[in-house]
């Protein structure tokens, strides 16, 4: 079976190659063939983490961050927008009291 080589699958065999060489049971031939596919394996997370990389790079995500990030104290309308284009908050309506609101109970 040829399973497609990925990042994730790459880094699981170093983990097992890793364990392999910790273990100090590999012989010295079986120890340079795990160093030699460590190495491979290596550079192939390289090239996937580049790649990854350069592809958030594309999409101008800290871009598209910034620009949605709040500016100024947040209060008020954006800088620029025109007044009667502010939506009218609650906060800013006066709420008529109804009866019996100004009585205190003792």
């Amino acid at each position: 079976m040829n399973e497609k080589k990925t990042y994730e699958s790459a880094v699981e065999r170093l983990d097992q190659i890793i364990s392999r060489l910790d273990s100090g049971d590999a012989q010295l031939r079986e120890t340079l063939d795990l160093c030699g596919e460590a190495k491979t394996l290596i550079e192939f997370c390289a090239a996937e983490l580049a790649a990854v990389d350069e592809g958030l790079k594309e999409l101008k995500l800290d871009e598209l961050a910034q620009s949605l990030a709040p500016t100024g104290s947040g209060s008020g309308p954006a800088e620029g927008t025109p007044i009667d284009e502010v939506p009218e908050s609650s906060a800013d309506t006066e709420i008529a009291p109804t009866p019996g609101d100004d009585e205190v109970p003792f």
